[in-house]
């Protein structure tokens, strides 16, 4: 039995059947309805996409009420615990899990790619000393498509194949570099004898020592979080991505545009939020009345609920270890008593419960982030470090759908019509 749904259109009286297919519906089946030949076509009105299916895509898994998160159908709390960043991003990439020669020819190749030319590292140079780390990567990564034109040739497998590899490699060079010319430090080269997460902190934190030597649990839990941003579906950066994707643009303009989108407070700055937030109630003792101000409307809880789960985000329980993990080493948060007695009582008060407001990833990321000495303004940087894997994903699922156009999203026109011009001169006469 062919599932549809009989729709009545109460203008003409006339009834519509439109097939339902995955549980959605084709805009176009919805644009035969109409109130007479010579007009428009019905129309959705979906202010944020809340409710529209932009693309078929087997990449992440999410469902919002249970709290499930999949990579490729592998779920987060696995990849997290047994899998490697490098590993995720070739999962990603590629759909499947690398073979041990697979992986080993993967890393070598993203290590080999994560220098930079040396007209990228003046052109760095040349921004204000207190340029927003940010913005740099954002120009930076868009100005690698000139120095790789033949990445605007996305037909070509192998060309996409190189731009991804280099793109990935990369990211953290430039994203350490934004971070060192905002303290007005020398840039520092990548080494290729660590792996990626250490090499990356390396890069952000090597002084004169000959080489430096992160903390293995320092490592272990950046890339953690590296895993957890990896992906996450059609959210507002990576719809950026596809959107600029399908003009059929090179792979590190459409990235650029997914940076740019996650540099709004909405989305990449929610954790900075979070910190600012934490510092605010200052201690324990401030919660109940900061708890009464939510209830007031006259505060804002900042890392809890989401667009999507309904539940508790399965990666900010992944976050509660890794804090552990990064507070042996640096010594524990102030702020994380606070961010736990919040969380308690969240957990608790039926006012939170019955709206389903539940931690979030940015409810504890920036925690760890400031435990590493890094500025809020690098919390953005580090999530689009991780995120990269998953917009090439995105980008090159969209170059192979045969059924991508490019986006051009209707409009409800409210403006006036059919106004008379009045010649300048008349009008200032």
């Amino acid at each position: 039995m062919t599932e549809s749904l009989t729709v009545r259109d109460n203008r003409t009286g006339l009834e519509y059947e439109v097939p339902i297919t995955d549980g959605t519906i084709r805009a176009a089946d919805i644009g035969q309805i109409k109130p007479a030949e010579d007009q428009p076509g019905l129309a959705v009105y979906d202010p944020g996409f809340v409710n529209t299916a932009s693309c078929r895509s087997s990449i992440t898994y999410i469902d919002g009420d249970k709290g499930v998160l999949e990579y490729r159908g592998y779920p987060i709390e696995q990849l997290a615990e047994k899998s490697t960043f490098l590993e995720v991003a070739y999962l990603l990439i590629h759909g499947e899990l690398p073979s041990r020669e697979e992986y080993d020819t993967w890393v070598h190749n993203v290590t080999y790619h994560t220098f930079v030319h040396e007209n990228v590292k003046g052109f760095m140079e040349g921004f204000r000393y207190d340029a927003h780390p940010m913005g740099m990567l954002m120009a930076s990564v868009g100005a690698l498509s000139t120095f790789y034109p033949d990445a605007s040739n996305i037909s070509d497998p192998e060309t996409r194949d190189i731009q991804i590899i280099r793109m990935i490699a990369k990211m953290p060079t430039l994203g350490a570099w934004s971070f060192r010319h905002a303290q007005g430090k020398p840039y520092v080269y990548p080494d290729n004898d660590l792996s990626y997460t250490a090499n990356f902190l390396s890069m952000l934190f090597k002084m004169s020592e000959s080489k430096y030597e992160a903390d293995e649990r320092i490592v272990k839990a950046l890339d953690t979080l590296f895993i957890l941003h990896a992906d996450h579906e059609q959210n507002c950066s990576t719809n950026a991505v596809r959107s600029v994707g399908s003009s059929q643009v090179d792979p590190y303009s459409a990235v650029a545009a997914g940076i740019g989108a996650l540099y709004g407070p909405l989305h990449g700055g929610a954790n900075e939020a979070v910190l600012r937030m934490l510092k605010r109630i200052g201690s324990k003792e401030n919660i109940p009345s900061f708890i009464q101000g939510v209830k007031d409307g006259n505060e804002r809880l900042m890392g809890f609920g989401h667009r999507v789960y309904k539940n508790y985000d399965p990666r900010a329980k992944i976050i509660k270890k890794a804090c552990d993990d990064v507070f042996e080493v640096t010594g524990v948060n102030p702020l994380l008593e606070i961010a736990q007695e919040l969380e308690k009582i969240a957990l608790e008060d039926e006012y939170f419960v019955k709206r389903k407001l539940y931690p979030n990833v940015d409810f504890y990321s920036g925690l760890i982030y400031e435990a590493l000495q890094f500025p809020p303004e690098m919390f953005t940087v580090l999530f689009a470090i991780g995120r990269t894997p998953g917009w090439l994903a995105q980008w090159l699922e969209l170059t192979q759908d045969k059924e991508q156009k490019i986006a051009r999203p209707k409009q409800i026109y409210t403006g006036a019509r059919t106004l008379d011009f009045v010649p300048a001169a008349e009008r200032w006469a």
